[in-house]
């Protein structure tokens, strides 16, 4: 459902945390915050209080935040939101090997990291996809966190994009 920033701004904290409580991954506490900014102007100055809702968390906070998400091309129980984004990309529809591939990636990446490798999937294939995940392997733990937060808030955006009107 579209929702117009008119009425996200007219909207009781309930009400708010209601339409915008999936926008970061099965973490409603993240839209409960913002609407205290509220009134916005436009969708980019929503998306930005709600980035430094995360922000200014603490790193317990922003790591259960990146926990929150499901491995790439998994057969989990994920939000629909996920699900969508994993479709658009092809993950829906791997073939045995992929599917091998991407589950012994999730794996040493979460070996590695303690948390699920995170990508904003919208502009990515399943080859680009696996390419990164091969390239951010190769990360330190400090700057992969820093790494998921960003795409985090790139997945953020697209979901406002997709619910917002202004």
């Amino acid at each position: 459902m579209i929702t117009s920033l008119i009425e996200l701004n007219q909207m009781s904290q309930e009400e708010f945390v209601e339409a915008l409580g999936g926008v970061f991954e099965d973490t409603p506490a993240i839209a409960y915050h913002a609407w205290y900014e509220r009134p916005f102007q436009n969708v980019a100055q929503l998306h930005q209080k709600m980035v430094d809702v995360v922000r200014t968390a603490s790193q317990d906070a922003q790591i259960e935040l990146i926990q929150a998400h499901p491995d790439l091309g998994s057969k989990a129980k994920m939000a629909i939101a996920s699900v969508q984004e994993q479709a658009g990309a092809g993950l829906d529809r791997l073939t045995p090997e992929e599917y091998d591939r991407f589950l012994s990636l999730n794996q040493a990446y979460r070996k590695k990291f303690n948390f699920p490798f995170i990508i904003a999937v919208k502009h990515h294939t399943k080859n680009s996809i696996l390419a990164a995940f091969e390239k951010r392997l190769q990360n330190s733990v400090e700057l992969e966190r820093n790494q998921a937060l960003t795409e985090i808030f790139q997945i953020a955006k697209f979901r406002l994009d997709a619910i917002v009107s202004q």
